[in-house]
């Protein structure tokens, strides 16, 4: 048996896969042909709700289910409007894990679904939200840095490692934010994480069917060019955003005044003006994902998107991480017995 089995077993044997390698849900990337195409190489798949049409939403995972063996995850983005029905139709579904993400989910959002028998996943960006999620009765965490791609936090993951990794030893947490070789991976494997979770580098997969510019754009792009989105009141509450530059990140700037303003004017709730960042980032990152518009459509990207230059065939990818993985505990163990 490889040396990387013997690390990440425990992350292979609870997600119910060869590998503990995660590919993220993003929304209108992570869909049927991406889910299948990771579970048919081993590694474990997320199927992304978003805000998905209620129909489609239910298609997708039924599709899901008839013709994906292994288990894979429904990822339900907790500030989307749909999110509620969207976790009604999921708790009547035959499906064995979901991950909570964009926000943070309630203590009787994360009861409901175990009492359907899945498993719940769900985002930790800070010490205290690790604590409390576990107190919810989580089934593990995702600890993500800031330098992930789509909604994120405002810790580093060099820091959460410390903050939180090393305090939960006893319990399954899985490292996401900046991952994006098989080389990072077996560092965080020897840290004592579960196991990692990739999206970028997924979306540079051959059988991911983000448009063709989406993925130009990304190969393009330098790691400093994924940039966080400001906050520009405490009046409205926005979960921060990581893409690449461009306009449609100077129109969420414009979007944000316009809609404080609305509420400094009281024409709109806290609530609804917090739908509208969450509209124009569902509708925003369609429009760059399906429609290929890569100026005015979002292009939600880690920083690891610095290290994806080229498409490759998703088994290729899946293949070079644990080659990697293996190689890196080889050279680790020669420097420790010399």
């Amino acid at each position: 048996m490889k040396k990387i089995n013997k690390i990440w077993d425990k992350g292979s044997k609870f997600l119910g896969v060869e590998y503990p390698i995660i590919s993220g849900g993003m929304t209108w990337i992570s869909d049927f042909n991406l889910v299948k195409a990771v579970s048919d190489n081993g590694a474990f798949p997320v199927l992304a709700a978003g805000n998905m049409p209620l129909d489609m939403f239910e298609r997708e995972v039924d599709k899901c289910v008839k013709n994906i063996s292994k288990p894979f995850a429904v990822n339900l983005i907790t500030i989307a409007p749909n999110f509620q029905k969207h976790l009604d139709i999921i708790k009547e579904k035959d499906v064995g894990f979901v991950v909570f993400a964009g926000g943070f989910p309630k203590a009787k959002e994360v009861t409901g679904v175990k009492e359907t028998g899945k498993k719940v996943m769900a985002f930790a960006s800070t010490e205290s939200i690790a604590k409390m999620q576990i107190n919810h009765g989580v089934d593990a965490l995702i600890l993500e840095g800031s330098e992930a791609g789509g909604h994120i936090g405002h810790v580093s993951l060099i820091v959460l490692l410390q903050q939180v990794l090393f305090e939960f030893d006893d319990f399954p947490v899985f490292v996401a934010g900046g991952i994006g070789t098989g080389r990072m991976i077996a560092h965080i494997l020897l840290m004592g994480a579960y196991g990692a979770q990739l999206g970028t580098r997924f979306v540079m997969s051959e059988e991911c069917t983000a448009h063709p510019n989406f993925k130009q754009a990304f190969s393009r792009a330098k790691a400093r060019q994924a940039i966080s989105t400001p906050r520009y009141s405490s009046q409205l509450p926005v979960v921060a955003v990581r893409a690449l530059n461009n306009k449609a990140m100077d129109d969420f700037g414009k979007l944000q005044l316009i809609l404080l303003k609305k509420l400094e004017n009281k024409e709109i709730t806290k609530i609804d003006a917090q739908y509208e960042v969450e509209k124009f980032w569902m509708g925003s990152l369609r429009n760059a994902v399906v429609d290929g518009d890569i100026e005015k459509g979002s292009l939600m990207a880690g920083q690891s998107v610095g290290l994806a230059k080229k498409i490759q065939p998703l088994k290729e990818i899946i293949n070079e991480l644990v080659s990697d993985a293996e190689k890196e505990l080889e050279r680790v163990k020669e420097i420790l017995c010399e």
